[in-house]
């Protein structure tokens, strides 16, 4: 697994200082182990002064299915943009055999 990030420590750190269990916190920062999942963990947290791990597990899950679904969207871009070119090029192919 993945090393956690700066703002993945600081997140263990939030949530232990908050008086959630060592096990809670570790599991939530080993999931959420990038800046940008931490980040929208603690964006999440500052809006609240105590959740119930039930709560905090429920949005970990919300934040990784949304990372899920922008790591897809950029994967078909990026097959997209490939078969473009692709396309593009036998055009250009295509247009130079009939000169």
């Amino acid at each position: 697994m993945k090393p956690k990030s700066p703002l993945s420590l600081q997140l263990y750190q939030v949530l232990k200082e908050r008086g959630y269990s060592e096990e809670l916190a570790d599991l939530i920062t080993r999931n959420l182990n990038t800046d940008f999942t931490a980040g929208r963990m603690l964006g999440y947290l500052s809006h609240y002064s105590i959740l119930p791990d039930t709560e905090i597990v429920d949005e970990m899950l919300a934040i990784l299915a949304e990372r899920n679904r922008i790591m897809q969207k950029k994967e078909l871009e990026a097959a997209n943009a490939s078969w473009n070119a692709y396309l593009n090029q036998q055009f250009i192919e295509d247009d130079e055999e009939e000169e």
